[in-house]
């Protein structure tokens, strides 16, 4: 027994010769509500603010206008992170492919841009995007960004972190909508017979002969990567106050991605043109590797600057107990200068003037007294 897939046309809206995707709008939707998502929190002032000995302090890491300004060249990144990182991570041949033109088929728009001819390499209908490839152009973009402005760049990462998932969510969605990305064969409940292309001309699914039932590992990753990591993230940030210590929302998301990427790459099917690793290891899980090693390594320095500012750390606690014995050390001279007894001061002029008398009770006598 298998669950039904469900046949959606991969075009969302069609406006006479221009095609809507409903993989483009999942960008936009991502886009957007991560957009919406960060400028409340911005708002939110008790995701920011310190009780320090009783006064409030904290501030967001941008302002409403620098995320405005900031959004144009994450969605820069994204588009170009994430094409240039499917093509070197997955497909570098098309970079040697010859160039084809932008518009094939009939029609007017053919009439008009069919002489433009463009690299396969940046068309993204060939193939797609990667996620490890977006993530460095949006990091390159941001840094750059936060370098500009002079903005504290972990700290604006921590905002970015916590409205990926929803991103994220979206776009596999799209990928199950359009019939890729799926999974490894299963004759488990949750498998799928996912079709082989769209046939625009009969408007129709069109399913290969023989298919098997496979795994919907795009909603597996939708569920991982979208809802219970931005869940995790909502938790820490309202309940934890992670906002507050740069650089764990950002450690948390790359963990939280890594680990869900890896665990779904057991169930999602290796594209065809990409070689057998060793191990069993796949290309989504060599590169989500990094992340996990670098979200533990900030997620580290966050715990050692907790536990620095609690005093419950080694150092501190030497420090501490270097102050307490010192402390202790001045107290006890302190108690035995009071307690040493004084010699009086009376004695001490009767003894030298007693021998003075002395000397001069020695001393020769004038014969002429």
């Amino acid at each position: 027994m298998t669950l039904p897939y469900l046949e959606i046309d991969p075009v969302a809206v069609q406006l006479g010769p221009i095609a809507i995707r409903w993989y483009a709008l999942a960008y936009i939707a991502g886009i957007v509500l991560g957009w919406i998502y960060i400028a409340n929190m911005i708002k939110s002032q008790t995701l920011w603010k310190n009780d320090l000995n009783g006064v409030m302090s904290g501030q967001p890491p941008l302002s409403k206008d620098n995320l405005d300004d900031l959004l144009f060249w994450i969605t820069l990144g994204i588009i170009l992170g994430g094409r240039l990182g499917y093509v070197f991570f997955y497909e570098p041949d098309l970079l040697l492919k010859p160039w084809e033109p932008i518009i094939t088929g009939q029609g007017f728009l053919q009439t008009l841009l069919g002489w433009v001819r463009i690299p396969p390499a940046i068309m993204i209908w060939h193939g797609g995007m990667s996620f490890h490839g977006g993530l460095i152009g949006v990091s390159l973009a941001t840094f750059f960004y936060c370098r500009k402005h002079g903005l504290g760049l972990l700290r604006v990462a921590d905002l970015l972190a916590t409205a990926t998932p929803i991103g994220l969510f979206f776009g596999r969605i799209a990928n199950f909508i359009n019939g890729e990305l799926y999974g490894r064969p299963t004759d488990g409940p949750l498998g799928m017979i996912f079709p082989s292309y769209y046939d625009y001309q009969s408007d129709q699914w069109v399913y290969a002969a023989g298919a098997v039932a496979r795994h919907p590992s795009q909603l597996y990753e939708a569920t991982l990567e979208g809802l219970v990591l931005f869940a995790i993230l909502f938790i820490a940030t309202r309940l934890w106050g992670v906002l507050k210590q740069p650089g764990a929302a950002t450690g948390i998301f790359l963990m939280g991605y890594g680990i869900a990427r890896t665990i779904v790459e057991n169930f999602r099917e290796p594209d065809p043109f990409m070689p057998d690793f060793p191990l069993g290891l796949t290309m989504g899980m060599m590169l989500s590797l990094p992340m996990i090693l670098l979200g533990a390594y900030l997620l580290r320095l966050n715990w050692r600057a907790k536990d620095a500012e609690a005093g419950t750390s080694p150092t501190a606690s030497k420090k501490k107990t270097d102050q307490a014995s010192l402390s202790d050390k001045e107290m006890n001279k302190e108690k035995a200068a009071v307690q040493k007894p004084k010699t009086p001061e009376g004695p001490q002029d009767s003894t030298k003037l007693s021998k003075q008398e002395k000397t001069a009770n020695l001393a020769p006598k004038d014969p002429s007294a």
